[in-house]
């Protein structure tokens, strides 16, 4: 079943290709649009990327017009990112696309099938719903583990002590 739902991810992106933006910067243009004025250090939390790509990101959506950034109000240090018009519209056309796309395929569905997709696509959300219950957003960085040695060692110091 994964390997099926890589595939029809795969064809669904090459349908309706996302370019000129790479699917990093569509993903930081969704974020920004959910997020309205969010700064570099927040979205690259979210993104899990290191500052220095989070920002070649911003630059090279900013040069294509679809992002701004703007000196935050609350803090001179911080920049906020917001997408454009262009930006949103480039957004609310590829949903367009993607959706007549969609729409096409599923049209060529008998109607017990469409009625199954209805089904398993319910299903496959409230499984991913309950798998996501509870955690926070962005996913925390876990600790990293001690090696086993060193954990040995201080076990054994503190029975030691």
């Amino acid at each position: 079943m994964i390997a099926l739902l890589e595939v029809l991810w795969e064809r669904g992106r090459d349908a309706v290709s996302a370019a000129p933006v790479s699917t990093s910067q569509l993903r930081v243009m969704h974020i920004l649009e959910r997020d309205e004025g969010i700064n570099l250090r927040t979205l690259g939390t979210v993104l899990g990327a290191a500052p220095p790509s989070v920002s070649r990101l911003c630059d090279r959506l900013e040069a294509l017009g679809y992002v701004k950034r703007t000196a935050s109000a609350v803090s001179r240090r911080e920049v906020e990112l917001r997408l454009t018009v262009p930006g949103r519209a480039y957004l609310r056309d590829l949903r367009a696309r993607r959706e007549e796309a969609l729409v096409a395929a599923v049209a060529t569905m008998s109607p017990g099938a469409r009625e199954a997709l209805v089904h398993g696509l319910g299903e496959f959300c409230s499984a991913v719903d309950a798998g996501i219950a509870g955690r926070s957003w962005p996913p925390r960085q876990e600790a990293p583990a001690e090696p086993a040695g060193r954990q040995e060692r201080a076990d054994g110091a503190a029975r030691s002590a």
